[in-house]
């Protein structure tokens, strides 16, 4: 779970107001969901080591239908239009289809030189997981930026938004126990973890439905 992908869907939520937090999460975060899937499936491969890097224990073996660039661009286009074909709301189609693919974009700057740009060949990335206190600072900024976003685009319908704060709370909880607390135990576990974003998603949908945006008041 990477913080700064939650960032993303908070912030687009600025640029599409008719989009549900809960759809923006399912873009931005669609990438690792589909490799926990495929993961599952046998199709794609991982491993852990304790001493990968400082930011994951992860060995990223073989990822090439949920991460190359490439397939990344295609699910992006694919999001966009299955989502402007049951909406018809072009702008959310962009931002949904935007924010798949900058899921790749915040990957290659944290990951070893290990994502595909194409499903075979050349593997990049910039390596800033070498750097713990780094990848915080970059994520927390990303994340917290969303946030701002968000808050400045949409106010709560209750009097006290409690939703919100307690997906925030879950989010934040997650991204700092794989960091300082025990490594995952097995691949078993690390694909149950990145399952669980499900959960986040539909809490997504639950906590936004309460919101509305104050350019429509």
């Amino acid at each position: 779970m990477f913080i700064s992908h939650y960032g993303i869907a908070f912030g687009a939520k600025a640029a599409a107001p008719e989009t549900s937090l809960g759809s923006l999460l399912l873009a931005a975060l669609f990438p690792d969901l589909l490799w926990a899937t495929l993961l599952l499936l046998g199709v794609e491969r991982v491993q852990l080591a304790s001493d990968a890097t400082k930011g994951s224990p992860l060995i990223f073996e073989y990822y090439p239908f949920s991460h190359s660039l490439l397939l990344t661009v295609i699910w992006g286009i694919v999001f966009a239009g299955v989502y402007f074909a049951v909406r018809r709301y072009l702008r959310g189609a962009i931002v949904m289809g935007l924010a798949v693919v900058s899921h790749w974009l915040l990957d290659f700057i944290v990951h070893q030189p290990d994502l595909p740009l194409l499903p075979a060949g050349k593997l990049v990335g910039l390596s800033l997981w070498s750097s713990t206190s780094g990848t915080i600072l970059l994520e927390m900024a990303i994340f917290l930026l969303g946030l701002g976003l968000y808050f400045n685009q949409t106010i709560a319908m209750d009097e006290v938004d409690w939703r919100v704060g307690f997906l925030i709370l879950l989010i934040i909880g997650g991204y700092f126990w794989p960091l300082f607390g025990p490594p995952p135990s097995s691949v078993t576990n690390v694909i149950l973890t990145a399952q669980a974003q499900w959960l986040l998603v539909a809490l997504g949908y639950w906590a936004d439905w309460r919101r509305v945006s104050k350019y429509y008041l």
